[in-house]
């Protein structure tokens, strides 16, 4: 009985989320554990609305998880979008940048993450009473344009 629903699953043709319009490949197979792997045992619709639940750290962690998963998170851009949006409220000018450009949600995402990690906490004051070099802890520089630099030293100055 279960060997006849997993042929069934890996003949379907769901779209991957309805923003990406791509049909994943469905394998029967299992992993190294000896367990069935949710993705191709789902819809596929079910398999990225778990995944839409995942943080950003965790998401990049499943995708390493196995080639099913690479293949569910990887292709489905929609996955990405959401988090993407949320650096948008520190990073807007770069986000609608990268997008402008033609940039993929994840792409974007990945260009701008550790910038606006850095400004938030330098636009919060983080790093307003630091007297050298060495107060400043390992990640809080990051490559940054002269607009977004602009930005943090206008917020310096008000303080």
């Amino acid at each position: 009985m279960q060997k006849n629903s997993l042929q069934k699953a890996s003949k379907r043709s769901h779209t991957l989320c309805p923003s990406c319009k791509k049909v994943p490949t469905l394998s029967p197979d299992k992993n190294k554990a000896g367990q069935e792997d949710f993705v191709a045992l789902l819809p596929p619709e079910v398999s990225i609305k778990i995944f839409s639940k995942l943080d950003i750290q965790s998401l990049c962690y499943a995708a390493m998880t196995c080639k099913n998963w690479n293949h569910a998170i990887e292709n489905c851009d929609h996955l990405w979008k959401n988090h993407c949006l949320s650096v948008r409220a520190l990073c807007q000018r770069e986000i609608d940048d990268d997008r402008g450009n033609g940039y993929s949600w994840k792409i974007t995402l990945l260009r701008n993450y550790w910038k606006s990690k850095v400004k938030q906490e330098w636009l919060s004051g983080k790093y307003s009473n630091i007297h050298s070099r060495g107060g400043l802890p390992e990640k809080s520089m990051y490559p940054m344009d002269v607009d977004t630099w602009g930005e943090i030293l206008e917020a310096e100055l008000e303080r």
